[in-house]
């Protein structure tokens, strides 16, 4: 049976159509839009084969329009820089002849030199609870069939909430959460495909932690979520399957947009990754129109 990560995998391994022009697909799932991690993981993996030596220590990345799932996306790489110590690379991706993402993406050679990191919270071990897959099965009869199909998928990301939400009707609370999370199947031990691996989770339910103080769940059709965009910073090696600590917060949500922020700690403690995000979060009755 297939780990059910070698399908991002199978997303991660991009077509080059030619030099600097690299081709992604989107899984066949029934989703109306292309999920935001799966462009960051790809834009990610093409700016990476243009570099040989360095790993991608940063990225910066703006969402420009929703991506159509039925077509595949053409990730167009500029070598901006070639430095005696980083490379900066600017990606593009496009559809129907237009922009839906930019990226750019910052590589240092290996270095020595100060370090120091937050402490990773003290939290039960991963073992010790319950998968969200768990979780989605136990509401799934209350979904429409289609989201119910989507919440009975496995899925690529092994997620266990330290304090599970629930779907439905969801209590006030403060904007914060903690999740370990890990790749749902062994991988290679490519360090660049682990970076993409995780650009692709951190996007998972890093916009959630708005929704918190406000009462409202995904499933809640009185606000409208999309990313608008998202920066990650890869501080320290780490494997996407082994369990990492995805510490979330938002600090602030004004003017229909939730500003969001994550860390994420290997098992051991040590902070290997920080991704910070702003997310449309609008009231649908306010508008009905996408960003």
């Amino acid at each position: 049976m297939t780990a059910p990560i070698q399908d991002v995998l199978d997303l991660l391994d991009l077509e080059k159509i030619e030099e600097n022009i690299f081709r992604g697909i989107s899984p066949k799932v029934g989703l109306q839009r292309v999920f935001g991690g799966q462009v960051l993981g790809q834009a990610l993996v093409a700016a990476t084969r243009t570099v040989e030596g360095r790993q991608c220590h940063s990225l910066h990345a703006y969402f420009l329009r929703a991506g159509d799932p039925a077509v595949p996306i053409l990730y167009q790489v500029d070598r901006s820089r070639d430095g005696a110590s980083f490379t900066s690379r600017r990606v593009v991706a496009i559809q129907h002849g237009r922009p839906i993402f930019t990226l750019e993406a910052s590589f240092q050679r290996e270095e020595e030199g100060f370090d120091h990191a937050f402490d990773m919270p003290e939290v039960p071990v991963p073992e010790s609870l319950v998968a969200a897959e768990t979780l989605r099965a136990q509401v799934a009869g209350r979904l429409p069939p289609d989201l119910r199909a989507l919440a009975l998928l496995p899925h690529p990301i092994e997620t266990r909430p330290v304090d599970p939400r629930p779907y439905f009707a969801p209590e006030k609370r403060p904007p914060g959460a903690m999740h370990w999370i890990r790749a749902d199947g062994a991988m290679p031990d490519d360090p660049a495909l682990h970076r993409a691996v995780l650009a692709f989770a951190s996007d998972m339910s890093l916009l959630d932690t708005g929704l918190y103080p406000h009462g409202i769940g995904w499933f809640d059709n009185k606000v409208q979520l999309a990313s608008l965009d998202h920066a990650m910073w890869f501080h320290r090696p780490f494997r996407a399957d082994q369990w990492l600590l995805y510490v979330q917060d938002s600090p602030s949500a004004s003017g229909a947009r939730s500003f969001n922020r994550g860390m994420l700690f290997a098992r051991n403690g040590m902070l290997v990754a920080s991704v910070a995000q702003e997310g449309l979060m609008r009231p649908r009755d306010a508008h009905k129109s996408g960003h």
